[in-house]
């Protein structure tokens, strides 16, 4: 798996393209209208509370769950991936699975849970959930999503909505009329990557589908694929005239995105971290990890040094210290040490990079 967006394209917007102030999905307001995207093994509430504390992020989703897990507890991380706090509100859960009677009493145990909208995954491309009829993997099936859509509408009285990718291949792509037939069964909004199943993260983002559904629907769409930087998600908005955007990689790399939005949109200007700033960011998070003593917290530590050292000078010394350490107090430790000598000495700051690294296959939709 390569490490980074393929030859990011330039996206430009005309200097006045800014993203929405807010959003409104089936009654709830997004502010602003940005939303973090669900990636597992990432934004659990750990990740979506340090999100959500850096600022400017509209609305949180979580892990994508199975459905199946939900219903039959055969999942014991289901419980742990619906965990959420009073602060990550609005929230949504994104659920994936193809039995529509399973999905449809999973959407009520979300909306008893106190979710403020539920979310179908029609998007991941990883193997194993495909191979479920799951994610992705639905998208050869309209039929059955009509009915997977009408029986969560039916079940729950929260907004519905919907994260999908165009279509199995070029060949084969549906996003229009799946965005239509998402309208047509009540859902309160539409998210589409701009990417086919058979892409995975590679090659460009295709915004003018997301331009195309916006032409077909009245319900709000989130465009989502290929915003790095407050000038992507100015773009976004201004080519394809959607009404959120939606980040799921380069807040991996660059958590304060969501925050530089805001301050783009209020003052055309935003803040670039320093390598101080990365240090707060770096032990903040780690510490919040074993506060929580979640399950695996020092593995989920050496893997978010491989994205939080993104742009730090030398960070791959640092990243070598985190994985030979045997315990979260070691990793702390590697951390402090290494950000003691580079904030003291006179090893320049490296510059911002526009490209963030690419999250695994069975990560995200």
């Amino acid at each position: 798996m390569h490490k980074f967006f393929d030859n990011p394209a330039e996206r430009i917007a005309p200097a006045d393209a800014r993203v929405p102030a807010g959003v409104s999905i089936g009654g709830i307001e997004i502010r602003p209208a940005t939303v973090l995207a669900p990636m597992a093994g990432i934004t659990d509430t750990v990740f979506r509370r340090f999100i959500r504390n850096l600022g400017g992020c509209g609305l949180m989703m979580t892990e994508f769950t199975s459905a199946d897990g939900i219903v039959r507890h055969k999942d014991r991380k289901a419980k742990q991936y619906l965990t959420f706090y009073g602060n990550e509100h609005p929230i949504s859960a994104q659920l994936f699975g193809s039995d529509a009677v399973t999905l449809a009493e999973a959407a009520r145990v979300v909306q008893d849970l106190g979710f403020d909208l539920v979310d179908l995954n029609l998007g991941c491309p990883a193997k194993k959930v495909v191979k479920c009829n799951g994610g992705s993997g639905l998208l050869r099936d309209l039929p059955l999503i009509r009915n997977i859509f009408e029986s969560i509408r039916s079940a729950v009285t929260i907004p519905f909505t919907v994260k999908f990718r165009a279509g199995w291949s070029d060949k084969e792509v549906v996003h229009i009329n799946l965005a239509r037939m998402a309208e047509d069964c009540g859902l309160a909004a539409v998210a589409l990557h701009a990417r086919t199943r058979e892409q995975g993260y590679t090659g460009q983002a295709r915004w003018d589908w997301i331009a195309a559904v916006k032409d077909s629907v009245r319900i709000p769409v989130i465009g989502n694929g290929d915003v790095r930087s407050p000038e992507d998600a100015a773009a976004m908005i201004a080519q394809t005239g959607c009404d959120a955007v939606m980040i799921g990689r380069s807040a991996a790399s660059n958590p304060w995105i969501f925050r530089q939005i805001e301050q783009y949109t209020a003052s055309s200007t935003y803040d670039v971290p320093t390598d101080a700033d990365r240090y707060d960011m770096i032990r903040s998070y780690f510490a919040m990890l074993l506060e929580e003593r979640m399950a695996g917290a020092e593995g989920k530590m050496k893997q978010f040094a491989s994205w939080f050292t993104h742009g730090v000078p030398h960070g791959a010394q640092l990243r070598k210290a985190v994985y030979e350490a045997k315990s979260g107090a070691e990793i702390l430790a590697a951390v402090d040490r290494f950000f003691a000598t580079l904030l003291s000495s006179d090893v320049p700051s490296a510059p911002p990079e526009p490209s963030a690294p690419v999250i695994p296959e069975a990560v995200s939709a």
